[in-house]
């Protein structure tokens, strides 16, 4: 686990990650807001740190001096590339000086903007911010108490379109009866099928509630294709959602109860991937990581949860925690974020690999790794990660639960292979 961004005892916190890998250069891109103190109204800046893996290295944080707006405060970055043009997009929110969520949402009274900057050279130099709203959003920004974006990374489709998760608070009755504000939370996307030199609005996901989110792009064997969102929900547990045609619209939401929120909810972060090859002329799959906090009345245990048919709001397996204690919000890309003492004291990375991923395939159980191989978890130790079928390890310290399954690590020559007890590392994924 390595720490990125952290308390600082002037009270200065840094809380809301967003995490974008490019493959081109091998490097990563780390945004989150600069607080002058955990609460929301206290957002200032939104700081940076970029580094290239294999090679430990990493720059020293920086402000992103232009992604601001005179008299506003910068909230929820949502970086999304564009591999076609090679320009970086980093989209947020700026919020008139410190008036809170809450108050929008009580007196109808939307004092939040959709703005962006650029980068064309991997985040070393950015554009000035320019001002989204009224181009994007319009008059329907009068039908919102409030909005903001993922947050998060944002993704990009093979047709090139951009997409960015967001959601708004829609007003059902403004003060009706001397009653406040009345509103109900609903999770859309903004696109972009110009490389970025415009913006469109998507329609919302019909239903049951859903706040913070993001999307997967999903590709099925038979080459078909359709998003998915996976939202936060004052439910209890997360809703998702399908989209048929690139994230202009939503199909109605589901709730998936696998997936257990804590009271009011937590942003959690997700990613797809292909697992491997499939036979013939088959596309192979797409699977889906998600992170959460895993308690169901509280902010702690980061974990991680697999599900190779995402379309299935019951084929979820895990989590398997990669950190103990308080956790918030995370962002996903083959990377985790999380934090110590509370949980926006510190923002980490923990890097995992597949082969551990998919030992969630074959257990519903809470799994972890044990604390006393935490320091074998670095950047420059996992990349070297392997999985041998062939010749099952049994390493001579192994952390087991029968209550829970089991996990097991082992060092051999500079590299950790991990397998699972339960089968003795012979299960195929």
């Amino acid at each position: 686990m390595s720490v990125v961004h952290f308390w600082e005892a002037n009270g200065v916190t840094y809380r809301v990650p967003a995490l974008l890998f490019l493959p081109r250069s091998n490097s990563f891109l780390a945004f989150c807001e600069e607080r002058l103190s955990p609460s929301d109204s206290e957002a200032h800046l939104l700081v940076l740190r970029r580094g290239t893996f294999y090679r430990n290295y990493v720059e020293d944080l920086r402000v992103l001096g232009t992604a601001h707006l005179p008299g506003h405060r910068s909230m929820n970055p949502c970086p999304v590339y564009d591999e076609f043009t090679g320009t970086l997009f980093l989209l947020f929110i700026a919020v008139l000086g410190h008036v809170s969520e809450s108050f929008q949402l009580v007196s109808g009274k939307n004092v939040t903007r959709l703005c962006c900057v650029s980068s064309t050279d991997g985040g070393a130099t950015w554009g000035p911010a320019t001002d989204l709203t009224q181009a994007v959003i319009g008059d329907t920004i009068k039908e919102w108490a409030t909005f903001a974006l993922g947050p998060g990374h944002g993704i990009q489709l093979k047709s090139g379109r951009l997409l960015v998760p967001a959601y708004a608070y829609q007003i059902d009755c403004r003060r009706c009866l001397s009653q406040l504000c009345q509103t109900t939370p609903r999770s859309f996307c903004f696109h972009s099928d110009t490389h970025g030199s415009s913006w469109r609005l998507g329609e919302a996901v019909p239903g049951p509630d859903s706040v913070e989110c993001q999307v997967v792009s999903v590709d099925a064997e038979d080459g078909g294709s359709l998003l998915y969102c996976n939202a936060r929900s004052p439910l209890g547990c997360r809703v998702q959602a399908l989209s048929l045609d690139r994230g202009a619209a939503f199909q109605p939401g589901q709730l998936v109860p696998r997936l257990v929120e804590p009271r009011n909810g937590c942003h959690g972060s997700v990613v797809g991937f292909p697992p491997g090859q499939s036979p013939g002329n088959f596309l192979p799959p797409t699977w889906v990581v998600y992170s959460h906090p895993t308690w169901p009345d509280a902010r702690r245990d980061l974990g991680v949860y697999l599900s190779p048919f995402p379309r299935d709001p019951d084929s979820w397996a895990g989590p398997w925690v990669i950190y103990e204690g308080p956790s918030a919000y995370s962002d996903l890309a083959y990377l985790e974020l999380s934090g110590t003492r509370t949980a926006y004291d510190e923002i980490s990375f923990c890097l995992f690999t597949l082969a551990v991923i998919g030992w969630l395939t074959k257990t519903r159980h809470r799994t972890r790794i044990d604390g006393g191989e935490a320091s074998a978890w670095s950047l420059r130790k996992l990349r070297c990660v392997t999985w041998d079928h062939d010749q099952p390890l049994r390493p001579p310290q192994c952390w087991v639960d029968p209550q829970r399954g089991s996990l097991g690590v082992h060092r051999q020559m500079d590299s950790y292979c991990f397998y699972c007890s339960d089968c003795d590392g012979k299960c195929a994924f």
